[in-house]
């Protein structure tokens, strides 16, 4: 499985070094450019050892673990999908606004590997850039999926200089609607390829990235999940609760990470009589490789061994809905009382993510926040 990124924390102290600093996260004027800013992978063998030292820099993973993953993307030639998916994304954006504005620049920059985010940065101040609105591929909040790509950010900006942009990361979307109704529709036409009998005895799973339990505690993650998991259940037309599993687990066997791993409710599944099994991988936009090596490959293969038909449920890639959502949240972000769409019970998400926003120390698995006043804590 694919070593998850949840290193490079700040450190822990009295001040909050991502604590905003504008109130209400307004721009005083129009962005001018977009960056989409994701993980990163390979693009070929020589490129694989790099990108995983890199993910996994100051964490002190053996050796041997590394060459395990490695083989992993060996069975792809080296090459994740997440950067072609990624290139597509920005192309559909492109167009997108080309047609409806607004008119301004999109770039790209990764976590781990090429284009680098600070080498992004740099050129954007080099063009000219001012202020940029941020979409990050993670649709949660947690350390790994927001605080962390915050700390990125605000990394490469020191890195570039004064000379670099303000950048805005945008809100989380996990109950938009411009995420929630394609998901569903792939969903729908999944289900929709099963004969009657197959479609009315098969279980429906939603999977997301397995995360450590304290790094949980520290955010709504799993609240967000939840919440996903209904209403793209509700918008597909299914009726009763629905179950999320997860999947893609890196940790050490004594850290406690969040189940039921996937794998392991496809046995039960199996024991119960279960023939049909639907995953429905609603912790990712795009099928990286955490989709096509840990379900499509890994959990395939367990599939085949317990008699159990597997339908793994397409991501929402770019859907042109999907991709009018991130040009949609650009705007409703510097447009002072536009619309915020969110659809179920939680509510649109916060703009500016208040101090110790989804504070966790992964060197020590404290979801905790610095010793002040609890009323200084936020979970996002």
């Amino acid at each position: 499985m694919s070593p998850l990124a949840d290193s490079g924390s700040p450190e822990a102290g009295t001040v909050d070094p991502l604590a905003p600093t504008n109130g209400t996260g307004a721009p005083p004027h129009p962005y001018d450019a977009i960056v989409v800013v994701s993980f990163g992978g390979p693009e070929g063998m020589a490129d694989v050892m790099p990108f995983l030292e890199n993910v996994t820099r100051g964490r002190n993973i053996p050796r041997e673990r590394l060459e395990d993953v490695a083989h992993h993307y060996a069975l792809f030639g080296g090459v994740s999908p997440i950067n072609a998916q990624n290139r597509a994304l920005v192309a559909a954006l492109e167009h997108v606004l080309a047609a409806e504005g607004p008119r301004v620049p999109v770039y790209w920059g990764n976590r781990n590997w090429q284009p680098f985010l600070t080498d992004t940065v740099r050129q954007m101040a080099a063009d000219g850039v001012r202020h940029a609105a941020a979409f990050v591929t993670s649709v949660y909040s947690s350390f790994s999926g927001c605080r962390q790509y915050r700390a990125d950010i605000a990394a490469a900006q020191a890195a570039v200089g004064p000379g670099a942009p303000n950048i805005d990361k945008l809100r989380t979307f996990f109950n938009h609607p411009g995420f929630v109704e394609p998901q569903a529709e792939r969903l729908r036409t999944a289900l929709n390829g099963l004969d009657e009998a197959r479609r009315a005895a098969a279980v429906v799973v939603f999977s997301a990235h397995s995360i450590p339990l304290a790094m949980a505690q520290s955010s709504r993650y799993v609240e967000q999940l939840g919440e996903a998991s209904r209403l793209i259940a509700a918008a597909a037309g299914l009726e009763g609760p629905t179950r999320v599993v997860f999947q893609s687990r890196s940790g050490p066997p004594h850290q406690p990470w969040l189940e039921p791993d996937v794998g392991d409710v496809a046995a039960e599944l199996a024991a119960r009589g279960v023939t049909d099994l639907v995953v429905v991988p609603i912790g990712f936009i795009s099928d990286h490789i955490e989709v096509v090596f840990d379900l499509d490959t890994e959990l395939a293969e367990r599939c085949r061994t317990l008699g159990v038909r597997l339908t793994r449920v397409p991501t929402v890639g770019t859907d042109p809905a999907f991709v009018r959502m991130i040009r949609d949240l650009v705007v409703e972000r510097q447009t002072p009382g536009a619309a915020r769409p969110a659809l179920g019970d939680l509510g649109a998400g916060h703009d500016v993510c208040p101090a110790y926003c989804c504070w966790y120390e992964p060197t020590t698995g404290r979801p905790s926040s610095p010793p002040t006043s609890a009323s200084d804590v936020a979970s996002s």
